[in-house]
């Protein structure tokens, strides 16, 4: 980590910080978490990292355990389950509002299909990269991207949480670096189904899409022992 310059909200910079460097793996699971340290490094007084730490145990990417301090908390499969339970309802919601929306406004179709053309080549290209950190960046920016099209701001802000602990689950396993290429054809087929307007099929599709991604983190976890 790095110190960070003054801004309106130290506590939400201090917040973001902590919590890319956890999600990345630079603060791994069990690393202690000395308040004092994290101000020192950061630059800034111990109050926004107290804030912030707050803020990153809601998330559950910290845990506090009793006199022996806050810790960074351990990767664990009963939580990725939850996550996933979440955010496979917000995806299908998402894909069911972007029907919606192009039934009422065919000419959205372009708008999309203009939108997410880059974000997919982009995508494709980090997967050859060999940097799990940014082919699961690429990978959440297509979801976000599906969220914001959606028309209800409220999925992303929603999906924000549960991203951020799958992320960190996601890089520490390099998942990205084993199912790339389908993680990529599959986000193609989802923008497909979505352009044809089938709001039962683009459901299904970004259901089938999430659960698969669940089934291969939880067994990319289980044969790391994480």
């Amino acid at each position: 980590m790095r110190p960070i310059a003054a801004a309106q909200s130290r506590t939400e910079q201090v917040y973001d910080m902590i919590r890319d460097s956890i999600c990345t793996g630079e603060l791994a699971a069990g690393t202690h978490l000395v308040q004092e340290e994290l101000a020192s490094t950061l630059g800034v007084s111990r109050q926004p990292v107290q804030q912030a730490m707050l803020l990153l145990k809601n998330d559950g990417l910290v845990v506090e355990l009793g006199a022996r301090g806050l810790y960074v908390a351990p990767l664990d499969a009963g939580a990725v389950i939850h996550h996933y339970q979440i955010r496979i309802v917000l995806d299908q919601l998402a894909a069911r509002l972007i029907c919606e929306r192009l039934s009422r406004a065919p000419d959205f179709a372009e708008e999309l299909r203009r939108r997410a053309e880059p974000i997919l080549k982009e995508g494709e290209a980090a997967r050859n990269q060999g940097s799990a950190v940014l082919a699961v960046a690429h990978d959440v920016k297509f979801h976000s991207f599906l969220y914001d099209s959606s028309g209800n701001p409220f999925i992303a802000s929603t999906a924000e949480a549960h991203w951020n602990y799958l992320r960190r689950v996601m890089i520490a396993v390099v998942l990205h670096a084993e199912r790339g290429e389908l993680v990529w054809r599959q986000h193609r087929e989802i923008l497909d189904v979505l352009l044809s307007g089938d709001a039962d099929a683009a459901a299904r599709a970004v259901a089938d899409h999430v659960l698969g991604a669940q089934g291969a983190l939880l067994a990319a976890m289980e044969a790391r022992q994480l």
